[in-house]
């Protein structure tokens, strides 16, 4: 087994989710496409609450501000209170998500309204977050080494409570320190290592960042955070360069912490 020694002054973990924790597959296959089929039932429920407006409201400022990209769908005001003119504005909602989810945007108004859908299907037991088998065990054992264990996806925070409470592992999330997502930043830029440093109140380089994605690995190392690769089963290849390059691990127990002195 290739073991791979965690640096001494590392004293925090930061975890991506897709592809780390979780099965791209449990995303691509289980999460996403629950968003397509049931938006629209979902804001059709949901409508009047003042939650569903927010999510639409933040919806429609991402609209404007997207209308000049190519095949952008424009989500019109609230105008008449007639029956075809809300049934108009849902379907703009429903066409202006599955666009954006078409091209895999990572905007804060789709992944809002996201989290709340999840929400609704995972405390209604329609669904449970998978994780690879070697993440539990492996996270407990940081923890017990003293580690801290944070998470940073672009999913956000409250869909990230959402699998870590409701997964095949039981209520996890308190094996979790802290969440971040693109509200501290993206994942491909390297300042947002270093808030998320700032917010923990710890140095650059006391964290190690697990990812399947080298973009995010090279902002991280820019910002003088520790990295190592995690390949999965059902991530993107590799190239030879990355693979030379990087430190890679399959699984979570290759991971070698020095013993705390």
């Amino acid at each position: 087994m290739v073991v791979l020694s965690v640096p001494a002054e590392v004293t925090v973990i930061l975890l991506d989710i897709e592809g780390t924790t979780t099965p791209i597959a449990f995303v691509k296959d289980i999460l996403f496409p629950y968003i397509e089929k049931n938006v629209k039932e979902y804001l059709q429920t949901h409508w009047e609450e003042e939650e569903c407006q927010q999510d639409v409201s933040l919806l429609r400022k991402q609209a404007e501000e997207d209308a000049h990209l190519d095949g952008a769908v424009p989500i019109p005001a609230a105008s008449g209170s007639g029956v075809d003119d809300l049934q108009q504005m849902i379907q703009a909602v429903v066409d202006n998500v599955c666009w954006q989810m078409s091209l895999d945007r990572k905007t804060t108004a789709l992944k809002q309204l996201q989290g709340h859908m999840w929400r609704a299907a995972f405390t209604a037991g329609l669904m449970k977050a998978e994780f690879f088998a070697d993440v539990v065990p492996a996270v407990r054992k940081w923890r017990e080494a003293g580690m801290k264990v944070y998470i940073y996806s672009s999913g956000s925070v409250e869909a990230q409570k959402l699998l870590f409470g409701h997964s095949t592992e039981g209520d996890i999330l308190e094996l979790v320190d802290g969440h971040f997502d693109t509200k501290i930043g993206r994942k491909v830029e390297s300042e947002s290592y270093r808030k998320i440093a700032d917010s923990i109140g710890c140095s650059t380089n006391n964290i190690l960042f697990l990812t399947d994605v080298t973009r995010e690995a090279s902002a991280a190392e820019e910002a003088d955070v520790h990295v190592a690769v995690v390949v999965r089963p059902g991530n993107a290849g590799l190239t030879d360069d990355e693979k030379t390059y990087y430190s890679l691990i399959t699984s979570f127990s290759e991971l070698y912490l020095p013993s705390s002195t």
